[in-house]
């Protein structure tokens, strides 16, 4: 098994984003870009997952929003992808050929798997408590009579779907409205949004999520240009005074 392991190299900062009106109005110009990535801020993720009280569904939602993966990757964990009493709780995440293939050599200079840190205790605990509940399965190759472990959460995507759904349906009744529609891709967006704003480097955000090239990271990294360049306060007008005298001391 090949295994490239990946540390934050600034943690994401306890609360959420710092400043949630800011991050609102930074998301709400970001929207004009059609090509830019829908995401929901943490503050947003809370609030949904607390319309999951059901363990199963609350358990894969948290993992997408805590791990990036995307929706084949997290229905693919295993028990044992899940490092959850290491000294680093991190999960291992497979590439599409390394489940297809069940195993062999990656291709040189790609990884087979990718590994995730799991840097927030509550979640380490709910995972911890959710196995604690069930036991592993296990299922027989009919071709070649392996015994193999099953995933986790062995539904589909659209089920996954109808959660959110109702989920957000839910909160509408409670009147609790998100801006962004929601899907389990939502849940990648905003993991990498919410490092980006705990400072975490573009070029460990890569790894992170997995991609290959740095182009399909940069694109997050385009939200934040809007927020950098409303920060400097650059102003055009001058008193017209002023300009005048400096125009003639400088004849």
């Amino acid at each position: 098994m090949s295994l490239h392991p990946v540390t934050l190299n600034a943690p994401v900062p306890s609360g959420g984003t710092p400043d949630y009106g800011r991050a609102i109005a930074l998301r709400r110009m970001a929207l004009h870009y059609t090509e830019l990535p829908k995401y929901l801020l943490a503050p947003e993720v809370a609030a949904l997952l607390h319309y999951l009280p059901d363990w199963t569904q609350h358990g894969l939602v948290n993992t997408l929003w805590n791990t990036g993966a995307r929706i084949n990757e997290a229905l693919a964990l295993r028990r044992r992808d899940f490092r959850l009493n290491d000294d680093i709780p991190h999960v291992v995440i497979r590439t599409a050929k390394q489940r297809r293939t069940g195993g062999g050599r990656p291709q040189k200079g790609k990884s087979a798997n990718r590994v995730v840190v799991l840097s927030d205790a509550d979640y380490v605990r709910e995972m911890r408590n959710l196995f604690a509940s069930t036991r592993e399965k296990f299922e027989v190759d009919a071709l070649t009579g392996e015994k193999r472990a099953m995933p986790v959460w062995r539904v589909t995507d659209r089920t996954v779907r109808n959660w959110l759904k109702g989920a957000v349906n839910q909160a509408e009744r409670d009147g609790v409205t998100f801006t962004v529609e929601i899907s389990p891709h939502t849940f990648r967006h905003s993991f990498a949004m919410h490092l980006l704003y705990g400072h975490t480097p573009p070029k460990v955000l890569q790894s992170l999520m997995g991609h290959e090239k740095y182009e399909s990271t940069e694109v997050y990294t385009k939200v934040f240009a809007l927020d950098v360049a409303a920060s400097q306060n650059v102003t055009f007008t001058l008193p017209v005074g002023d300009a005048l005298q400096l125009l003639r001391d400088n004849r």
